[in-house]
């Protein structure tokens, strides 16, 4: 039992978002090494190389165009609330969250992502309320990307439509999804308008404030898993569905 948890808190452990500590410098300082330095060495070496030395020459300049190829490719530009997710043939090495212009292994995959906060409005959709009434319902939703690790790792991009790695139309398509299972549950549990049978009941149309907070809490439940938090959800339209309304009116 004791071995069963120490593996259970190995795993959590190393299943999580941490800080990328890795090689990482700044970009101003590679720029010298890059395009000043490695182009230094191999004008001069073929200059002085000459025809007698001409495979010692080649033998020289041939690593540093290799190493020259190789340093263009590290550099990135990171602006504030942005990360990448550093990975090193496959393996997680740390999440990158630093601001400026830098330049890491170029060997390394890095995964952008944006952690500003996202705004989306779920359009109207029919549900049927406690007492199965059919409803409209919709919302606006705000949220962002609170784990970097779960949600390049734990979301299948394919499943989203997203085959080349996770992007923006992937994590609105999940969040969205989502979403609207979680405004389908919550509309279940209450009635459109009191019934009469109890004066003090919580319905959709007079909840307000309690539905709203429900409503995000089932809404992060979902979202959580895949490493988002919802910042704010507000049900922003509310009817009877076009088949019964004109009824429903004349009995309110």
């Amino acid at each position: 039992m004791t071995e069963l948890k120490k593996s259970n808190e190995a795993y959590t452990d190393k299943d999580r978002e941490y800080e990328y500590s890795g090689l990482c410098v700044n970009g101003f300082a590679m720029i010298f090494f890059t395009f000043v330095l490695i182009p230094a060495l191999i004008a001069v070496s073929i200059a002085y190389g000459g025809e007698e030395n001409l495979w010692l020459s080649l033998g020289v300049t041939t690593p540093l165009f290799i190493i020259f190829i190789l340093g263009c490719c590290g550099y990135f530009v990171q602006e504030p609330n942005e990360a990448r997710v550093m990975i090193f043939f496959g393996n997680y090495r740390g999440t990158c969250r630093k601001v400026g212009f830098y330049w890491a292994n170029p060997f390394m995959t890095r995964r952008k992502l944006s952690l500003r906060i996202r705004n989306m409005d779920i359009d109207p959709i029919k549900v049927n309320d406690r007492v199965g009434n059919p409803v409209m319902i919709g919302m606006v939703l705000v949220w962002k990307i609170k784990d970097t690790y779960k949600v390049v790792f734990d979301l299948d991009s394919n499943s989203l439509g997203a085959a080349g790695g996770i992007n923006n139309a992937a994590l609105d398509r999940f969040v969205r999804i989502q979403s609207d299972a979680a405004l389908r549950e919550v509309t279940g549990h209450f009635a459109y308008d009191n019934t009469g049978t109890n004066g003090d009941e919580l319905t959709l149309r007079e909840g307000g404030e309690e539905i709203n907070e429900l409503l995000e809490r089932k809404i992060n439940e979902r979202l959580a898993m895949a490493g988002m938090d919802a910042v704010e959800a507000r049900i922003n339209y509310l009817a009877y569905a076009p088949e019964i309304a004109a009824v429903m009116l004349r009995r309110q």
